[in-house]
C-alpha cells in the first residue's frame, strides 16, 4: 500500500461572495509544496482558462497512468519505446441521476518503438488492453475509459 498527498489552498480575493463574483483560482500543491499547480474551475463554471481545472487534471491522470503502465509492460517484454504521446479527451455530461460527471475518457496514444522493435496491430492492442486493466487510476473510477491508438 502507498499514500499519495495533495494540498488545495484557496483564499477569497473578491469583495463579495456570490456565485457570480467569487474567485475560483486556487493552488494544488504536491511534495509538501515543492510542486505547485495553478487550479481553477473550468471556464464553463466561471473559472480561469489559464489554470488547470479538476476535470482536465482527471483526464490527465488517466492518460498518464495508462502511459506509465504501458511503458512498464513494454519494458518487461523487452520492447523498447522511443516516444509516447496522447491527446486524451474527457466528456462531461449529466448522468441518469441528474448530476454532472466525466462519463467517458478517450485516450489516443501514438507510440513509436525503437528501430528493430516490431509489433503487429494485435500485439499493440493487447498491450494497451493490459495497460488499461492494470492502470491504478482506471481501476479507481467508474468512468468509461477507452483507448484508440493512432499508428
Amino acid at each position: 500500500m502507498s499514500e499519495h498527498h495533495a494540498s488545495v489552498r484557496w483564499t477569497r480575493t473578491s469583495t463579495g461572495f456570490t456565485y457570480d463574483t467569487y474567485n475560483r483560482a486556487h493552488e494544488v500543491t504536491f511534495k509538501q509544496g515543492a510542486i505547485v499547480l495553478p487550479g481553477s474551475a473550468a471556464p464553463a463554471f466561471r473559472g480561469d482558462a489559464d489554470r488547470v481545472d479538476p476535470e482536465e487534471a482527471f483526464v490527465g491522470s488517466l492518460s498518464a497512468c495508462h502511459m506509465l503502465t504501458f511503458l512498464a509492460i513494454c519494458a518487461r517484454k523487452r520492447l523498447t519505446v522511443d516516444s509516447y504521446a496522447d491527446d486524451a479527451v474527457g466528456t462531461m455530461e449529466k448522468g441518469s441521476n441528474g448530476k454532472m460527471w466525466v462519463s467517458r475518457v478517450r485516450l489516443h496514444p501514438v507510440v513509436k518503438f525503437a528501430p528493430g522493435t516490431s509489433l503487429d496491430a494485435a500485439a499493440l492492442a493487447e498491450i494497451h488492453h493490459l495497460s488499461h486493466l492494470e492502470c491504478f487510476i482506471a481501476n479507481s473510477v467508474k468512468t468509461d475509459v477507452s483507448v484508440a491508438p493512432h499508428s
